[in-house]
C-alpha cells in the first residue's frame, strides 16, 4: 500500500467509510420497508412479471432475475413497482401477494414485506449487517494501526 499516502491505514480507514455508507444506504431501505409493513395500506397485488436483467459481462452471475408487482391504488390506478420475492424461491407470474404502500407514493413506496414474507425485509437487513460489521472491522483495523500517526 506505499501508493496512498499513509499506506494501510489510509487504505483500511476509506474502504471503511465506503462500506459504512453502503450499510447506511441498505439501512435506510430497510427502516422505509419496516415503515410500510407498520403503517402502509394494504391492497391485493399480483406478480406481474419476472425478468431476467443482464448484470454486465464482469460479473460471476451475469444474470438477475427482478420481479415485478402490481396493485390497484386506492386513488383507482395501477401501480407496478419492483421488489425482491416474498420467498427464497421465488413465485411465478401472475401469484397473488399483499402489498403495503404508501398512499402518497405509491409507485416508489410499496412492497410485498410482511406477515408470511419477509424476504424483502430481511434480505436488506442482513446485508446492512454484514456491511456494518466488516465497516467496523476495518475501521478497529485503522485504529489498531495508529490511524496516521
Amino acid at each position: 500500500m506505499d501508493f496512498l499516502p499513509g499506506g494501510t491505514a489510509t487504505f483500511l480507514f476509506l474502504f471503511g467509510l465506503f462500506l459504512a455508507a453502503f450499510a447506511a444506504r441498505s439501512a435506510l431501505r430497510t427502516a422505509r420497508v419496516l415503515s410500510l409493513v407498520r403503517h402502509g395500506l394494504l391492497a391485493e397485488g399480483r406478480c406481474a412479471r419476472r425478468r431476467t436483467v443482464d448484470r454486465g459481462p464482469d460479473t460471476e452471475r451475469g444474470y438477475a432475475t427482478e420481479y415485478v408487482f402490481a396493485f390497484t391504488a386506492a386513488q383507482g390506478h395501477e401501480v407496478e413497482f419492483t421488489d425482491a420475492s416474498p420467498t427464497l424461491s421465488g413465485i411465478g407470474p401472475g401469484a397473488p401477494v399483499p402489498v403495503r404502500y404508501d398512499p402518497s407514493d405509491p409507485a416508489r413506496r410499496a412492497t410485498v414485506a410482511g406477515p408470511g414474507a419477509w424476504w424483502p425485509l430481511l434480505k436488506p437487513a442482513l446485508f446492512t449487517l454484514v456491511l456494518t460489521l466488516f465497516a467496523a472491522g476495518l475501521l478497529l483495523g485503522f485504529a489498531a494501526t495508529g490511524g496516521w500517526t
